[in-house]
């Protein structure tokens, strides 16, 4: 089984191993089996079974009633989450894509972030906003980008981002039966998908049994003395492949720091990390200005600006659209060759 401490360290046991796509179904199918108000809308998550694996089988098993294809109008049929949730159900509601989220923008931020402050706190808004987040397979500037700090800086929902099966389960878990308003965001590249470049570590050992991942729980991904890095999402497997490879070959030792939730953000995991480091790098897939960042910077110089025995690097996209050429999107996304640079720089290895 698995055991999670006190701190930020997961430790998991042998056991069965599944991708992350397959373990975030799991969660759904398992709250859906226990909860008959929990249900799943969305554009092509029935029949075809979500386009990045996001609900394969759950119609099968459940049926179309508890599993519906919406049409292509993403203003209604978050507006219907809205008020299923309002009236007591708990629906998760998938946007396909979170570069979407502009045309749905009034149901997110004005009724499903505001409606509990707005009534005193007398009406709850339990679901989840499900979204694919994430570029590096040339799908351009408009189905790219990561935007998990445009829903970060807006309060009244929680904002979640797993980066291995293990936390995909548990915290699509811990969102649904949570009585806020929370966005989960999944990255196309973490899911495990056969079509799609992917990391060792998106096929992983996950429970069968039902468990939660806390929400504002980080994760130490990787122990480590020399710098802190801080980071999400695929980033995660890109920062513990050169950390890896830079500890082998004794250049370095990175301590990363899996944030999981930026809403809320661990900020207690970052100050404990870089109080032991003196040295701190963020990988975002985010833009760079007035984001996560930026963030996790001031975290720190908040706390004690003394902590840092040289500046803080960041590591993420350039103020620019994603492009669509493959070797200019490399260039922007904050890939492998870009956090071995960050690292070096800062320890001055």
């Amino acid at each position: 089984m698995t055991a999670t401490t006190s701190d930020t360290l997961t430790v998991q046991a042998p056991g069965r191993r599944l991708t992350t796509a397959k373990a975030m179904v799991e969660g759904i199918s398992q709250e859906m089996e226990a909860d008959p108000t929990v249900f799943y809308l969305g554009e092509d998550v029935g029949a075809y079974g979500g386009i990045f694996s996001s609900t394969t089988g759950l119609l099968e098993r459940f049926g179309p009633k508890r599993v519906i294809d919406t049409p292509i109008s993403e203003t209604a049929f978050i507006g219907l989450a809205i008020g299923a949730a309002v009236e007591g159900m708990r629906p998760i509601a998938e946007l396909m894509f979170v570069d979407f989220f502009g045309v749905c923008f009034d149901q997110i931020y004005n009724h499903m972030a505001k409606i509990h402050f707005e009534s005193g706190g007398n009406v709850k808004v339990p679901m989840v906003l499900t979204t694919a987040v994430g570029g590096g397979y040339s799908d351009a500037a408009q189905h790219s980008q990561c935007l998990w700090a445009t829903f970060a800086h807006m309060p009244g929902m929680k904002v979640v981002v797993p980066s291995t099966p293990y936390d995909a389960k548990g915290l699509m878990i811990s969102a649904i039966r949570d009585d806020n308003p929370v966005v989960y965001m999944f990255h196309k590249g973490v899911m495990g998908l056969p079509w799609m470049t992917k990391s060792q570590r998106t096929n992983d050992v996950v429970p069968e049994d039902p468990y939660e991942v806390p929400i504002g729980k980080a994760r130490l991904a990787r122990a480590g003395k020399d710098v802190t890095v801080v980071t999400l999402s695929l980033s995660v497997h890109d920062a513990l492949d050169v950390a890896d490879r830079l500890g082998a070959e004794g250049v370095l030792d990175a301590e990363v720091i899996d944030l999981r939730s930026l809403v809320p953000l661990d900020r207690e995991a970052i100050l404990t990390s870089v109080a032991r480091t003196g040295r701190l790098v963020i990988v975002d897939e985010d833009y760079q200005s007035f984001g996560l960042s930026g963030e996790v910077v001031a975290t720190v110089t908040d706390h004690d600006p003394s902590m840092l025995r040289a500046p803080a690097i960041r590591v993420a996209v350039p103020d620019v659209p994603i492009p669509y050429a493959h070797g200019l999107e490399e260039a922007v996304l904050p890939g492998p060759a870009r956090i071995e640079a960050a690292l070096r720089k800062v320890t001055g290895a």
